[in-house]
């Protein structure tokens, strides 16, 4: 798919997508692009139902690479910064149900792309999660906000974005960015029994069209914002 970090593997109708590069799992430009392409592919596939993305262990994903976020290239770090605006709008807007097997922590777009998700299983172990870019220096861009404000609990809205603050797993549950907690080495099987079991009675049409309804608003406010930053 573009890059040995992302690796794709079929299980039954579920199209299991590994990110592991044996780091900190950074979204850079390449993996952003193999992922996206991943969950394309599987929205296209008749053979697949849900798509399942999956960290390594320990770790979902510490955000973009900051190899590039340092670079001083500002074309470079805004394309990389939309990329990751697509992905996490392509995970909420596709026509199959994506799930997280948050494998650990998730930091900043590792945190966003959660709350692209349908359904989040995390680990019953150390984890933090959350959006610190306050205290980097940074603000998050406008679909970064867009999705923050439509996943995350109003309660702990202000202090995930404004205050940077960051959670453990059990606060990530309250807070919206995690759905459930198993412990570490069983949230791969989770979450692939989840997507599953959705899959049984559901009727994707249905499933797109409701998706299409529901969430079409933000969905087309993402659109205008990635494009924005993209021509800025």
């Amino acid at each position: 798919m573009g890059t040995e970090a992302v690796t794709v593997e079929q299980r039954d109708n579920v199209t299991v997508v590994h990110i592991d590069d044996a780091k900190a799992n950074a979204l850079s430009p390449e993996v952003l692009k193999s992922i996206q392409a991943a969950v394309v592919v599987a929205e296209g596939d008749e053979g697949t139902g849900a798509v399942v993305l999956h960290g390594r262990p320990g770790v979902f994903s510490g955000g973009f690479d900051l190899k590039v976020m340092r670079s001083g290239d500002m074309d470079a770090v805004r394309g990389m910064v939309s990329g990751g605006g697509e992905l996490v709008r392509t995970c909420y807007g596709v026509d199959v149900p994506v799930i997280a097997a948050c494998t650990g922590h998730a930091v900043a777009a590792g945190a966003l792309l959660l709350l692209g998700c349908d359904l989040r299983v995390g680990p019953d172990a150390n984890a933090n999660i959350g959006l610190p870019e306050v205290n980097i220096q940074m603000v998050l861009p406008d679909w970064a906000l867009t999705i923050a404000a439509e996943r995350l609990s109003r309660r702990h809205l202000q202090r995930a974005v404004v205050l940077g603050e960051m959670f453990d797993q059990n606060g990530a549950v309250d807070a919206g960015f995690l759905d459930e907690l198993v412990a570490a080495e069983h949230v791969l099987e989770t979450a692939v029994s989840r997507a599953k079991a959705l899959l049984e009675p559901m009727h994707l049409p249905s499933y797109a069209g409701s998706v299409a309804k529901l969430r079409g608003p933000v969905l087309a406010t993402m659109d205008d914002q990635i494009a924005a930053d993209r021509a800025a």
